[in-house]
């Protein structure tokens, strides 16, 4: 951008790594080219879906997505690691099974669309057979983007579908038996299966919000968000770690990607970092907790929250305001840590740039403008994809206020087609999750499972709270372990259809139902041993991988606690902005403390005061959990818990510095 805002920090080459991804080709040449043009195209058509939607409806218009989508990812990605960089004859003759196996339900000589649905639960052999071809495509898309987790999942449920009439009919999770053609028809010619909701969220909210992203990218905000967070704290001690938080929650509402965040912003800053004293696995956690974060922050939340805003059918508005207070709490629990860590690893403050942030807001605030834009719109009642289509024109347009940024008709083409290029991980995850959604659909799988679920709590107690609190962990272990094989939308489709019912039966409402699965899904991306953020930012920094995952857990702990309050207590929905203004008030103040004593048992160290011994970080922790139960007696006793430990921490701190004859304390506060 501009040169009277560059801001000289150290910069090594960004590493792209996405959270829903493996690394991609980069394309050259004509097939570079190519592929642009038909992903720039795919975009033009979801941008004009939502001014003019196909008379047919929307599956019809899906058909055409995937048709347009999936043969991409064949050429975008490779089918083995050492495949080299052009697509082989191989992706060629996939991309192009994958065109007509994706247009076969409406090809004119069969019938066309209306005759193709009409022949739904009644499939001739060829219509099985163009169906069978689509689901091996879809499952190697899923390979080729994501890893083997997924389809082996996907393969796992298939064969769920196909012979769970063999197993015995006592087991609660027998079934008659699909045959292939009824398993085909409900993936091939219905509403649940490919061209289900995921795809459907995919293709219209996931695929205009990335193109806005690249936009906002190409028009230089990724850029200014980072410039400004160095500025703004460039007088601080705590300035390096708080960029660090700073900017990957900016930088987040232009990525919505987790890893690709806390990578992007890493870049940057881990110069800073390490020249104010940070250990390499201490920065690491930090990045990677500071870039999930933004998944889990408004206005752009991970892929994820619109899938919870269709599957509740609520506005996507109503998903970010559940989303408010827990983002505040997991920033909150970040940046104690990160003052806590100042003073137990001894940072130093480092020379900073003298850019000014009031200049930079001056000149380039108008960056912020399409994203209040889309929260104004959405207040108002527009939709979610109009809004975010507003947005792009707007941003599009303010990007010539920067000559450096001016998005010319070139410059647009390459954000289009950027835009749907990163969405096409997101598409092969969707089409395969479609295969998870119908089987349990067509079997009851869901319902059954979550039955066993409640019953191995309630075979433990008969209290319906303990059977609550036991259900609850069950699943929170349960969502964890998926979160580790399987991407985060994937991870919560799969929750949700198995999981969602469990809670929902034992009365929890459906939003705080909805975002424990959200939340435990997204923060399979700090969870060791997979977490692939610490993974993506232990590559920046250098440290090592499974102690980076370790802190970044510490750094994101209230996010793993808060959203078991959600459903475990009568008042977890305030924390959702959903009751009585006091009550949301009362217990916000709750789960702040609940944050510090947490931070305070993770980190060794009180706030204020100084060192933390064990008996102060036990304290700490026991406030921490008294604290978020939302009770009042369970808050006195919490807050009580949190004062004694401040005590401790605090006679600890008078005795070092007896024990030093009155010289200068050990201890900072």
């Amino acid at each position: 951008m501009g040169d009277d805002r560059s801001i000289a920090v150290d910069e090594p080459a960004a590493v792209h790594y996405d959270d829903e991804e493996r690394p991609a080709r980069e394309l050259r040449g004509h097939v570079g080219t190519g592929v642009a043009v038909v992903a720039a195209g795919a975009g033009v058509r979801t941008l004009w879906q939502v001014f003019r939607p196909l008379a047919q409806g929307s599956q019809f218009y899906l058909i055409i997505f995937l048709a347009l989508t999936l043969p991409l990812v064949f050429l975008a990605y490779k089918g083995r690691n050492n495949s080299g960089r052009k697509p082989t004859v191989t992706d060629w003759i996939l991309g192009g099974a994958a065109v007509v196996a994706c247009l076969y339900p409406v090809n004119p000589f069969t019938g066309g669309y209306d005759g193709f649905l009409d022949r739904q639960a009644l499939l001739e052999p060829v219509d099985v057979a163009f169906g069978a071809v689509l689901l091996v495509l879809v499952v190697e898309a899923a390979r080729r983007t994501t890893g083997l987790a997924l389809p082996i999942v996907c393969v796992a449920f298939l064969a769920y579908g196909y012979y769970g009439g063999l197993l015995p009919q006592n087991w609660p999770i027998a079934h008659a038996g699909l045959d292939f053609a009824q398993i085909v028809d409900a993936l091939y010619n219905s509403g649940s299966g490919f061209y289900g909701t995921p795809l459907d969220v995919a293709a219209t909210y996931i695929v205009l919000f990335t193109i806005y992203g690249a936009v906002l990218d190409l028009s230089g905000a990724s850029r200014f968000f980072v410039d400004l967070s160095v500025a703004a704290f460039r007088r601080s001690r705590s300035a390096a770690g708080r960029t660090a938080v700073a900017a990957g929650f900016l930088l987040g509402t232009v990525s919505g990607s987790g890893t690709a965040t806390a990578v992007s912003v890493g870049a940057v800053t881990w110069p800073m970092l390490r020249r104010a004293g940070y250990p390499p696995e201490q920065a690491g956690g930090m990045l990677a907790a500071a870039g999930v974060g933004a998944i889990l922050s408004p206005p752009t939340l991970g892929a994820a929250a619109f899938i919870v805003a269709e599957y509740l059918d609520v506005s996507y508005l109503t998903v970010l305001g559940w989303a408010m207070i827990p983002t505040l709490l997991y920033y909150l629990g970040i940046l104690l840590a990160v003052e806590i860590d100042v003073r137990r690893f001894g940072v130093r403050a480092v020379d900073m740039p003298a850019t000014s942030a009031w200049r930079l807001l001056a000149r380039f605030g108008y960056h912020f403008s399409s994203l209040i834009l889309i929260v104004v719109l959405l207040a108002i009642g527009v939709s979610a994809t109009r809004a975010v289509v507003y947005a792009t024109l707007l941003a599009v347009v303010l990007s010539f206020l920067d000559r450096n940024a001016r998005l010319s008709p070139v410059r647009l083409f390459t954000a289009l087609a950027a835009g749907v290029r990163g969405v096409l991980p997101v598409v092969a995850v969707c089409a395969a999750a479609g295969v998870i959604t119908a089987i349990t659909t067509k079997t009851g799988l869901g319902a059954q499972l979550a039955s066993l679920l409640v019953n191995g709590a309630q075979a433990v107690t008969g209290n319906p709270d303990v059977v609550l609190a036991l259900t609850v962990v069950l699943a929170a272990v349960a969502l964890s372990v998926l979160g580790l094989a399987v991407p985060v939308t994937a991870s919560f489709i799969i929750g949700w259809v198995i999981i969602g019912p469990a809670l929902l039966g034992l009365g929890v409402g459906a939003p705080a139902a909805a975002m424990f699965v959200f939340y435990y899904s997204v923060l399979s991306e700090v969870t060791p041993p997979t977490a692939l953020a610490a993974v993506g930012a232990s590559a920046i920094t250098g440290g090592r991988t499974m102690p980076t995952m370790w802190q970044a857990l510490k750094y994101a702990l209230p996010a793993f606690l808060a959203p078991i309050a959600f459903v475990l207590t009568d008042r977890g929905e305030y924390l959702l902005a959903r009751g009585p203004i006091g009550g949301i008030l009362w217990t916000t103040a709750a789960a702040g403390l609940a944050v510090l004593g947490l931070a305070v048992a993770t980190g060794g160290w009180v706030p204020g005061v100084g060192r933390a011994g064990v008996p102060s970080r036990i304290l700490g922790a026991i406030a921490g959990l008294l604290l978020l139960y939302l009770d009042p007696v369970a808050f006195g006793i919490g807050v009580a818990a949190l004062a004694m430990s401040a005590v401790l921490a605090a006679v600890t701190k008078n005795r070092i510095k007896k024990t030093v004859n009155g010289g200068p304390a050990c201890d900072e506060s």
